[in-house]
């Protein structure tokens, strides 16, 4: 009997341990709206992929709107997000920082307001929309990321004020395809961020960037083959401010609209032009002349231009090259 028991007990464990690994394994994830996968949620899907997985897991996304504020933690790595289709694939949320956060009583502020947060490395999004729907009420951040090694491929990112936030110094991430729009520091942080062949668009007079780049990060924000774009009532934007000391924002081979302002930049305080790394190298278009740019930004040689290269930027803790670059 004693046996007997303990077989059963054995079969048990080993059907509860093939329970709990039903995802352990490079297969696809299906999300749907509609019931149709395995999900009907991306939170779902999220959950059970395991901690540090070695190898590459896709989270598939069907077209439809996922409301969620989503986190994906630190422990989880090699995931891709992948929606079915970019235009009509959408998760969105609408928080804002002037909404009040239960547990204290007061303003949520800004770094609460995420409608999705990227903890983890080695994390790609791709064909896919994150919308914070916030009404202009305050900063309303779409997309926070933390995790390094981060790679978003033909997303969409909209929101007003603060739709990007790249908030961790020792960050890399790459953007390729993309769309981003907002009004106020629509992309801010303190992360080096290559921006390649993206759509910038500013929905109101004020800044695109506000970087944050330390003093010992050599790069920050990299757009390079962009194009900018502002809505009709738009009459004066600055390519950016430093949200602290030492921002570093370069603009190369971009295409800049007439809405852009012939200073460029501002300071966001006076002290800051003695330090701001603000960079412009061969853009085109009407908001490109350079003959009134601030003094305290600096046009790049052709030869400095050369030695700016993705291998370049990205290789600091450790060599990394983005796929589909």
């Amino acid at each position: 009997m004693k046996k007997l028991l303990t077989l059963i007990y054995a079969l048990l464990t080993m059907v509860s341990v093939q329970a709990a690994n039903t995802y352990d394994n490079p297969d696809t994830l299906v999300v749907a709206r509609d019931g149709t996968g395995q999900f009907r949620n991306i939170a779902e899907a999220i959950e059970v992929c395991r901690a540090f997985m070695e190898y590459h897991k896709v989270i598939f996304v069907k077209k439809g709107t996922y409301k969620e504020k989503l986190i994906i933690p630190q422990w989880l790595t090699h995931i891709e997000i992948c929606g079915e289709d970019r235009e009509n694939t959408i998760i969105t949320w609408d928080d804002h920082a002037n909404i009040i956060y239960p547990p204290t009583g007061k303003p949520m502020g800004t770094f609460r307001t995420f409608t999705l947060r990227i903890d983890g490395s080695y994390i790609t999004l791709k064909n896919i929309t994150v919308e914070n729907n916030a009404a202009r009420l305050g900063q309303a951040v779409a997309l926070f990321t933390v995790g390094d090694k981060l790679t978003f491929l033909n997303c969409r990112f909209l929101g007003h004020q603060d739709t990007v936030y790249t908030g961790n110094a020792h960050s890399r991430q790459y953007f390729k395809d993309c769309y981003i729009e907002g009004t106020t520091d629509f992309i801010f942080g303190p992360s080096t961020v290559w921006f390649e062949h993206c759509d910038i668009f500013c929905k109101a007079d004020s800044y695109i960037t506000a970087a944050s780049t330390p003093q010992d990060i050599p790069y920050g924000y990299i757009f390079n083959n962009c194009k900018v774009t502002a809505a009709e009532n738009v009459s004066k934007v600055y390519l950016g401010r430093p949200w602290r000391d030492y921002g570093y924002t370069l603009f190369m081979n971009c295409e800049l609209p007439r809405q852009i302002r012939p200073e460029g930049w501002h300071h966001w305080q006076k002290e800051r032009e003695k330090t701001a790394r603000y960079l412009e190298y061969n853009n085109y278009g009407e908001g490109a002349s350079t003959s009134q740019r601030v003094s305290w930004s600096r046009q790049l040689s052709k030869k400095e231009a050369q030695g700016i290269t993705i291998q370049q930027v990205f290789n600091t803790q450790d060599q990394w090259v983005p796929s589909n670059q």
